[in-house]
């Protein structure tokens, strides 16, 4: 696998070997001081070119970067799908190749420049021959910290995560292994998650980012509160379903708690008390059925 040094020199040779690249710079995990780095993170860059045109009339070009293993074109799989695109604007391909590094590389026109590279407080110049990329702050990951509840927002997730569940019993007793898991591991979990993040942002001061989907939880959450999370997880066995559904319950009320608690909203209790009451008889009736 290339290491960070010589991919960097790759990405920046290349740009400044080309007269059509006028400017390039990073953003994602490579620009955020907060993260460890490792040499899985992807080389999320972009390209300031003069146009993009040329650049799409000879897409080998990119064989520059290495052998690819698979590529992804978003702005070519958009519009096959009948999506507005601009492709003189900017284009993007994302290149996995076979020595395991990952660049996703966006060209875009000036004007598009102009118009995003202050969006993203992710962002490090990296080169700039013409002095048009604008100042900007040093990188800061403080768009993606965790925000306080309001306490509609809190109510509303407690709601929903009772109320989805009676979805997953249904799909189990009815022998919907895909319903049940998908309502579990998407609506439910989406909850689960949300109020995992609060309690991690009352931790924190609400200044870390739990990362996409919670990829940072094992970092953040105590590893009691860790192992619980773990043991949401289930296979396709509907009594091991089971137990990671009660156990959910009780990492979401344990946690739910005390978000209440520090805010001063009230948690629901009969939500909780109802629902436990309908779970565990409809856990009766499908453990019956499958005896």
């Amino acid at each position: 696998m290339r290491s960070e040094k010589e991919m960097m020199e790759l990405i920046l040779g290349v740009a400044k070997n080309d007269e059509r690249v006028r400017a390039v710079y990073m953003n994602g995990s490579r620009a955020n001081p907060n993260i460890t780095k490792d040499a899985y993170q992807d080389y999320d860059i972009v390209y300031v070119v003069t146009e993009t045109k040329s650049f799409l009339e000879d897409k080998d070009w990119i064989s520059v970067f290495g052998e690819l293993a698979i590529c992804q074109e978003p702005d070519k799989i958009d519009s096959v799908l009948g999506k507005q695109v601009n492709f003189n604007n900017s284009y993007t391909w994302l290149m996995l190749f076979k020595d395991g590094n990952r660049i996703d590389l966006h060209i875009q026109t000036k004007d598009t420049l102009l118009e995003e590279y202050t969006e993203d407080r992710l962002t490090i110049p990296l080169l700039d021959k013409d002095n048009i990329l604008p100042v900007i702050p040093e990188p800061s990951d403080i768009d993606y910290w965790i925000r306080k509840p309001s306490e509609p927002e809190y109510s509303s997730c407690c709601n929903e995560f009772w109320w989805c569940l009676n979805n997953v019993a249904k799909g189990i007793t009815r022998d919907q292994l895909p319903y049940a898991m998908w309502m579990y591991n998407s609506p439910v979990r989406e909850m689960l998650h949300k109020m995992i993040d609060w309690y991690i942002g009352i931790n924190t001061c609400f200044r870390v980012s739990a990362g996409y989907k919670g990829k940072y939880y094992k970092k953040y959450l105590p590893d009691d509160l860790y192992n619980i999370y773990v043991s949401t997880y289930s296979d396709g066995d509907y009594s091991h379903l089971w137990t990671a559904v009660f156990t959910a319950c009780e990492l979401f009320r344990k946690i739910a708690l005390v978000v209440a608690e520090h805010f001063g909203y009230i948690y629901n209790c009969d939500e909780d008390t109802n629902m436990m009451e309908y779970l565990n008889q409809i856990r009766s009736i499908s453990q019956m059925g499958n005896g």
